[in-house]
């Protein structure tokens, strides 16, 4: 069965959800949404969502500064590259479950490069 592409927002919202389901439960990097960042997912839901329909769409109201709750997480909790790298494989693994195309690859690129200039910006 061909996977469809990400085409629409609600696209975005199936794929938060599901990657947050995973990520939530995860042994590696669930603490920092569970107990650090205390995250209330129906919550958090429409303000990742945005960040990531601007990121593919260029559509999104998200107007947050993304680098600095991340930073306020990093000195409560050390975020190390085993953490981003976690996040990134999981992020990528439910892409792929879920979505197949351009924005699917887009939005696996972006993933990947928000990581890794978060994990410098960080450190």
């Amino acid at each position: 069965m061909e996977l469809p592409d990400i085409t629409t927002r609600e696209d975005i919202i199936v794929l938060m959800r599901a990657f947050y389901n995973k990520a939530l439960q995860d042994p590696n990097i669930g603490a920092f949404f569970t107990k650090i960042a205390k995250i209330d997912l129906e919550a958090h839901i429409p303000h990742i969502t945005d960040f990531w329909e601007q990121q593919l769409f260029r559509t999104g109201g998200y107007t947050k500064n993304v680098m600095k709750i991340h930073q306020d997480l990093h000195h409560q909790k050390a975020m190390e590259k085993t953490h981003f790298d976690t996040w990134l494989s999981l992020f990528h693994q439910t892409v792929d479950d879920h979505f197949a195309g351009e924005k699917a690859h887009l939005i696996k690129t972006r993933a990947l490069s928000i990581a890794t200039m978060m994990r410098i910006k960080i450190s």
